[in-house]
């Protein structure tokens, strides 16, 4: 569904957020269109643009960006029109570039994914802590938050003249964040960063667009949510350990509740200062499961 945040800007939103079902943007300022994100597939990313193509009269889309290397914001790249500038953190691009999950999805999940007609796209720009630029009176800033969060490359896309924050993976509304290819802690700090912003409509990567003083109320959650996941560790216990002997309280209710177990695993390495198995992190999170993960898509 297009939502219109405020007039120009639209979050395309994608119920119920869970895995591989993202939310994407689009802001239509003159004669032109930029594109926040794409989505996993190929069905789902044509959906996006027709409904795009419907609020923009014909306008081009000249710009976009991904806010992350995740499939599922990036994978519908290859359908944008040939001559779409294309964004991206210089990590980012890396790690799009040598994805081998667009080209095959592992059957962690249920059912497996099928991208469709879809081809790897990997950002024209790299971008490696800021860059603005105008799509036509609108002003819009990509802004890294100084460190690993969400992932190693994580963008936003800011609009300081309409508050409008999209802010990718960088927060879950109302579902289970993920940072397994990230950073706990750097997750954790993000959000002050962007709290500094004060924006007035923030567009989440996944679940409803938030406004005025519920981006505080989620910010708080997710704070909380990493605060338990640091708390959770425990030394002499294996993630998948300290994830079934752990009680989710107020978070037991959140979709993907099985990310606790990739998480663990994110924090785990930290503690530890090793490398994460993230094989190994994915068949704990089935295992505590009891089976696949489940997908929309």
């Amino acid at each position: 569904m297009l939502e219109t945040v405020v007039p120009g800007v639209h979050a395309w939103v994608q119920p119920d957020g869970t895995w591989w079902v993202n939310n994407a943007g689009a802001i239509v300022g003159g004669d032109d269109v930029f594109i926040v994100d794409t989505c996993a597939t190929e069905a789902r990313t044509r959906r996006f643009l027709a409904a795009v193509d419907g609020v923009a009269g014909g306008r081009a889309v000249r710009m976009a960006v991904n806010t992350h290397q995740h499939g599922d914001h990036t994978y519908g790249n290859s359908l944008l029109p040939r001559a779409t500038v294309l964004f991206g953190h210089e990590r980012m691009r890396e790690a799009l570039r040598t994805d081998p999950i667009i080209d095959g999805c592992p059957p962690f999940w249920e059912p497996v994914p099928d991208w469709g007609d879809v081809t790897r796209r990997v950002p024209d720009v790299a971008v490696r802590d800021r860059l603005t630029v105008h799509a036509g009176g609108t002003r819009i800033e990509l802004l890294h938050p100084g460190e690993t969060a969400h992932t190693t490359g994580d963008l936003v896309a800011w609009l300081p003249v309409e508050g409008v924050l999209f802010a990718g993976d960088l927060v879950f509304s109302g579902l289970t964040p993920l940072v397994f290819m990230g950073s706990v802690g750097g997750a954790m700090r993000a959000l002050d960063w962007m709290a500094a912003l004060q924006p007035e409509h923030l567009v989440p990567g996944h679940g409803p667009v938030l406004h005025g003083s519920e981006i505080a109320r989620a910010f708080g959650q997710l704070r909380r949510y990493y605060e338990f996941v640091l708390a959770t560790v425990q030394p002499g216990r294996t993630p998948l350990e300290a994830a079934s002997a752990c009680d989710l309280g107020e978070f037991a209710d959140w979709a993907d509740a099985e990310r606790i177990v990739l998480n663990l695993h994110r924090a785990y390495a930290e503690h530890d200062g090793a490398e994460m198995d993230l094989i190994a992190a994915l068949s704990d999170a089935v295992k505590w499961r009891g089976g696949p993960m489940r997908t929309s898509v």
